[in-house]
């Protein structure tokens, strides 16, 4: 068995696959198959640390399913036995072997981690809801904005299954708004994502697309490999316009509620697809444009269709004074880790419940901290200056 200590690692990954690894490894040690595979990758030196806190999680999900009980180290001792059955700790559970870090982690099995796991969800998400969430299938497409969505759906427990497309990889100015370091750079957006969604629940279901939404993989993304598996919501937070809007298409026929934050002044968007089986793009904005129109269209014609998308008269003041400068002075859109983070918040709260059934309606609305918690004026108010010297 794995001893609990830092075992020596014989090589970095090649940067191959160092930027392309997402999936963790799964052990049963109480399995003779399991506990030969577990062996084996200890022998292989790809271990850099074992972390095992398997008692400690026991003894917290003891104490969680009685919390009335005030529990002795006698009495958890006792429990931890009864629900191991006898074989020793080390050999029941998980095994998680995370190999673009080398950590192997020993964790619950699936149904005792997933209670633990969301039990301070309770009672904004009831234990039946839990169990609903985890059946659901979930579309995310970029990954940048799109990655605080993710990540933020994967700590509630909101979906069980995703699907993550984005065909860009981690520079470093991305590092101004997502949630990754620089060892982290080169990695593709997709691939972080996914790992950073294992690593708060090992057992998800993630399926990456690194190359985006395309023509020859969006059946895929919203149907499956083998199109019995569709998704149950989309969250569309990519740049490209032909996606934005091939991706509705996909999504309207099937009956799919769309979720789009903009990552300016809070604009959150929402289309009933769902309920409304007829409802216009991207409420009908862009009018009757297609997917195949918009392939065919000029950057100055896409920039404009992206503007009216957005409602550019509603754009902030530093948004609208961004638009000309893109290309000359800004390499791109401006955007800040504050604003991305609210939109992952906003967009997973409209989702979880979305799929546990409120009627949230097609629409946008705005979530602007600008207008909700104002700056003053320059020039204080002679009442205020008063209270703020008394205050010093």
């Amino acid at each position: 068995m794995v001893s609990h200590r830092s075992v020596p690692r014989p090589a970095v990954l090649t940067p191959g696959a160092a930027t392309t690894l997402y999936r963790p490894l799964l052990f049963d040690a109480s399995s003779p198959d399991g506990l030969r595979d577990l062996e084996a990758l200890a022998a292989s030196g790809a271990v850099d640390a074992v972390h095992d806190t398997i008692e400690e999680q026991l003894d917290e999900l003891i104490r969680s399913a009685d919390p009335s009980i005030a529990h002795s180290a006698d009495s958890l001792a006792t429990a931890r036995h009864r629900i191991g059955g006898g074989i020793p700790l080390w050999q029941w559970g998980t095994w998680v072997f995370y190999p673009w870090s080398g950590r192997l982690v020993h964790v619950l099995p699936r149904e005792d981690f997933q209670l633990l796991r969301t039990d301070r969800n309770r009672t904004k998400i009831d234990r039946a809801q839990q169990r609903d969430l985890r059946g659901r299938r979930i579309g995310v497409v970029g990954l940048s904005v799109g990655n605080s969505a993710a990540v933020t759906l994967a700590m509630e427990g909101v979906g069980g299954s995703f699907r993550l497309a984005d065909f860009d990889t981690v520079g470093l100015s991305n590092l101004n708004r997502l949630r990754a370091g620089v060892d982290d750079l080169g990695v593709a957006k997709a691939a972080l994502a996914a790992r950073q969604m294992y690593e708060i629940d090992p057992y998800l279901d993630i399926e990456i697309f690194t190359g985006g939404l395309t023509e020859e993989s969006i059946g895929p993304f919203f149907d499956g490999a083998d199109g019995g598996e569709p998704l149950d919501l989309l969250v569309e937070e990519c740049d490209t316009v032909w996606a934005k809007v091939a991706a509705r298409e996909y999504a309207r026929g099937r009956g799919i509620p769309v979720l789009m934050d903009a990552n300016d002044r809070g604009l959150l968007d929402v289309e009933r697809f769902d309920l409304e089986p007829d409802r216009p793009l991207l409420h009908g904005r862009i009018g009757a444009a297609t997917s195949a129109d918009v392939a065919r269209m000029n950057r100055g014609e896409l920039l404009t269709l992206l503007l009216t998308m957005v409602d550019e008269e509603r754009l902030s003041p530093a948004m609208r004074h961004a638009i000309g400068a893109i290309g000359t002075t800004l390499s791109s859109w401006p955007q800040l880790a504050s604003g991305v983070m609210l939109g992952g918040a906003l967009v997973a709260d409209t989702a979880r419940r979305i799929l546990l059934g409120e009627l949230i309606p097609s629409g946008r609305t705005y979530v602007d901290l600008d207008e909700l918690v104002p700056a003053l004026d320059r020039q204080l108010s002679p009442e205020f200056a008063r209270v703020m010297e008394a205050a010093r």
